[in-house]
């Protein structure tokens, strides 16, 4: 017998806070990885003359915010067996580009959370968890959407 778990109670939930400043070695190296061209993420007279306020975060920046949470609660709190789970697509929105020296604060929350069942037999829960991030002033700077696919177990 199949036993379904309902996780829609888990709609609206704050799956968990982190905080953390924007340095300017990460973002080195995020550019580097990236292999971001720009001098805007390594050369500030040349982020400024862009018109940002500071050396500029590369556009995926805020997967560092994954540095400093608690993976295994998260993974615990949701439910997941995470040699089941596996990332379907991460989006980010913008209000303004992250710079040098931002402290931001992200929330975690879960938005949708559905199973389905898959083409091939099976079925797959399916998570979409939001972050908003807020700035030292307490603006919303970067929204963050990613969805998260747990495989059915093997029967």
């Amino acid at each position: 017998m199949k036993v379904q778990v309902d996780h829609t109670s888990d709609v609206g939930r704050i799956i968990d806070t982190v905080s953390f400043t924007v340095e300017q070695g990460k973002v080195h190296e995020f550019a580097r990885a990236t292999f971001a061209e720009s001098d805007v993420h390594v050369d500030e007279q040349a982020a400024l003359a862009a018109g940002h306020a500071g050396i500029a975060a590369t556009a995926t920046h805020s997967v560092v915010s994954g540095h400093y949470r608690d993976q295994r609660a998260f993974v615990d709190a949701l439910g997941l067996a995470l040699e089941r789970v596996v990332v379907g697509s991460v989006d980010w929105s913008y209000m303004r580009t992250l710079v040098v020296g931002d402290r931001l604060t992200g929330t975690r929350r879960v938005v949708a959370d559905a199973v389905k069942e898959g083409k091939r037999g099976g079925s797959m829960r399916i998570l979409t968890l939001e972050t908003e991030f807020v700035d030292a002033a307490g603006s919303t700077v970067l929204r963050q959407r990613e969805q998260i696919i747990e495989r059915g177990a093997a029967s």
